[in-house]
């Protein structure tokens, strides 16, 4: 019952607002002689499939600050319309959602991708029109800083930014946190052959040999595998301390019952993309244990999101912000922010969007519900906040947070 009153004022709540915004806008059209004009925001994201849980989380925190925008006025003579597209997390689909996207002229800048491998095809179309592109949650380093991003940088794309750090600090804080902390000195890696599985693996493997550990064999899975038999059989026979895997939830967490299924006593740690309620229903109860980072600090425990974490709740959505809905919502917010700046004085939209890109390259400082954002000259975060978490009592339980070297 309790629940019950609580959804009532909560819908009573959206309702008001929204009719506050309808209000404003009538009033601010009959000042000025005209109607407000209409700006979109597009998120790109997996909103159906295996990985929805994420992209739905990214496009409700985008919506969430959408609605607040203009209940607020932010976009004085505009008005704020999401447009969301289903990438499916496959990479071909992205490409498509990025071109219709960029054909609209009334498209300002995209939220997404939740896929490293999808941004690898939507950035260029997205730059190609000088389209501003935050993404909340990819983490492959050569989407900003090209093939050699450590020791040679190079920007890819001026429209690209993001708002989490990327895997050339989580494989190498994962591998710091494995040694130093939880005393594991040898490991089998397994990835799903993806841009992102593939980068994470490799980073970690870097530096937990520089830590001093034994990587014993390094394997490979397909994405879309369910079966994994022969390889956790292989794995449970070598006893490795732990298994470090590159990948999303969908298959990690099979993966995870397989190998205790056979034997394995370890547990199976992996990145942001294992980071999900759906990581444990697929791995069952035998997940306990089981280890992940992801980026940031986490969402629930952080002063500077509580009031995220308030209006989320508040606006009724069905699906939990999941691990990138307050990344996506700092992100909406900073673009929004960028908007308000392009677009003023300006003709149109689409002419408006090289001034956009270049406001979003002057964000420094944001203070916003994941902590300080200040985008570097590569279009990366200066927040580098990461967090393990453990499987206990069937959900996950954060850790450890800090940075690669504290």
């Amino acid at each position: 019952m309790k629940g019950r009153i609580l959804r009532v004022v909560a819908v009573g709540a959206i309702l008001a607002l929204a009719a506050s915004a309808c209000s404003r806008e009538k009033s601010a059209g009959t000042a000025g002689g005209g109607e407000k004009k209409t700006v979109k925001l597009g998120v790109i994201a997996p909103l159906t499939g295996p990985l929805s849980a994420l992209g739905l989380g990214i496009k409700n925190g985008v919506d969430l600050a959408v609605k607040q925008a203009n209940s607020k006025g932010t976009l004085k003579d505009y008005t704020i319309v999401l447009d969301a597209q289903d990438d499916t997390a496959t990479a071909a689909v992205g490409a498509n959602a990025a071109n219709k996207l960029a054909s609209d002229p009334l498209v300002a800048g995209i939220i997404g991708t939740l896929n490293s491998s999808v941004a690898q095809q939507v950035a260029p179309v997205l730059a190609k029109s000088s389209i501003a592109q935050i993404s909340p949650a990819n983490t492959n380093p050569t989407l900003t800083r090209g093939q050699d991003p450590l020791k040679n940088p190079k920007r890819v794309w001026p429209t690209y930014f993001r708002v989490c750090t990327t895997d050339s600090i989580q494989g190498p804080f994962a591998a710091d946190y494995a040694y130093k902390q939880a005393g594991f000195k040898k490991v089998i890696t397994v990835h799903d052959k993806k841009t992102y599985g593939q980068g994470l693996v490799a980073a970690f493997a870097e530096q937990f040999k520089k830590d001093g550990g034994q990587i014993a064999s390094a394997k490979t899975i397909n994405a879309g595998d369910r079966d994994f038999g022969q390889i956790a059989g292989e794995i449970a026979a070598a006893k490795p301390d732990f298994v470090y895997y590159g990948g999303e939830f969908p298959e990690a967490g099979p993966l995870s019952s397989q190998l205790h299924d056979r034997g394995f006593k370890g547990p199976l740690f992996g990145g942001d993309g294992i980071f999900d309620a759906g990581y444990i229903k697929g791995a069952g109860a035998k997940s306990t244990g089981d280890l992940a980072t992801s980026v940031g600090a986490p969402t629930t425990k952080l002063d500077t999101a509580k009031q995220f974490v308030s209006d989320y709740q508040a606006g009724g959505y069905k699906e939990n912000f999941s691990a990138y809905g307050a990344f996506a919502y700092d992100a909406a917010n900073i673009l929004i922010q960028a908007m308000s700046k392009g677009l003023e004085g300006a003709s149109d939209v689409r002419s408006a969007r090289p001034k956009i890109v270049e406001a979003l390259g002057q964000t420094s400082n944001y203070q916003g519900a994941i902590g300080t954002t200040t985008f570097d000259e590569f279009g990366d975060t200066s927040n580098k906040v990461l967090t393990v978490y453990k499987v206990e009592g069937g959900d996950w339980k954060d850790v450890f947070s800090g940075s690669f070297g504290e």
